[in-house]
């Protein structure tokens, strides 16, 4: 069902299948902020997110996007001499500025030879009438999808974590985007403070129900100089296990229907950031324990789905 032998769908799979080569996303930082952090809604941000607004691994925002691409592909063509990229706008809420801003970035990316999409990390507050219009202008022209941070359903955890919106506004963005035909991937952290493996599957089983083009599982991490690492240096909070990691990712793999494409199964963190937790460092490790807890299993992305399907 799956190509690279994988027991899900990958969204390297899947692009390199659209494209017929490697695809690329490459991190770049616009030079936005976002409004849970400059006083309209919040100072403080979300409790996890570091000071570059989970953009670590972006080149400097100082330098010119069309740099930054060209920085990037620099170093990666010896890799893939024939590989095609896509512009990742990750850092902060990327599309929290006016909308010259906004469409004078998202063309200039666009105009770099080697990128053949965009891919834009925002909130879902954050999606005027006036962006969703240039965003479904965009969508006519390339490769693009939105990237809306939810994390969780639970309203506690919400509040816990300083999302500071409602569930009712991320159902109402996404309905609108799905309106103009405009692809969204949904972010879920595993993890977050108080909540059991129940309340973590049941986010999954409710986007498992909604019309998204693909998921972002993270880990939560304590990085350094954040709310969440003062309250796991009080005993607050504490991170998982990576068996009980490993094995919740499976589940949720099971109840993701099979055209959901994956774009995330871990995280990544800077080292010199990352308090907790440590054995997170090991990206190979941990997804090659995912893999071979499916294949105990005997299992695949979206069984459960098939199971319910059928009965």
């Amino acid at each position: 069902m799956f190509s690279d032998n994988k027991q899900y769908n990958a969204i390297g799979s899947y692009l390199k299948s659209q494209f017929g080569c490697k695809i690329i996303k490459l991190s770049l930082d616009g030079g936005f902020t976002c409004p849970n952090r400059d006083g309209t809604l919040s100072n403080d941000g979300c409790i996890f997110c570091s000071h570059k607004g989970s953009g670590d691994f972006t080149v400097p925002r100082d330098i010119h996007v069309q740099k930054q691409l060209d920085s990037q592909i620099e170093r990666l063509t010896p890799k893939w001499p024939s590989g095609k990229y896509i512009a990742y706008f990750q850092s902060y809420t990327n599309t929290y500025a006016d909308i010259d801003t906004l469409r004078q970035l998202f063309y200039e990316s666009l105009s770099h030879p080697h990128v053949i999409g965009l891919a834009i990390a925002t909130r879902p507050d954050c999606l005027s009438e006036e962006i969703l219009e240039l965003l479904c202008e965009l969508n006519q022209k390339t490769t693009l999808w939105i990237e809306l941070g939810l994390q969780t359903i639970h309203e506690k955890t919400a509040q816990l974590i300083n999302r500071q919106y409602p569930i009712e506004t991320f159902d109402k963005t996404l309905e609108q985007l799905n309106k103009r035909q405009i692809k969204t991937v949904v972010h879920l952290i595993f993890g977050l403070p108080n909540e059991t493996r129940n309340e973590i599957l049941q986010s999954v089983q409710y986007i498992a129900s909604k019309d998204i083009f693909g998921v972002k599982i993270h880990l939560l991490h304590v990085l350094k100089d954040t709310p969440l690492s003062q309250m796991y240096d009080q005993g607050k909070v504490s991170t998982l296990e990576k068996d009980v990691y490993i094995n919740l990712v499976v589940d949720a793999l099971e109840l993701l229907p099979p055209e959901i494409t994956i774009h995330r199964l871990t995280g990544d963190a800077p080292r010199n950031l990352l308090i907790a937790p440590r054995w997170s460092t090991d990206k190979k490790s941990v997804l090659n324990g995912i893999d071979a807890e499916l294949k105990r299993r005997g299992s695949w992305q979206g069984i459960k789905q098939l199971r319910i399907n059928n009965e």
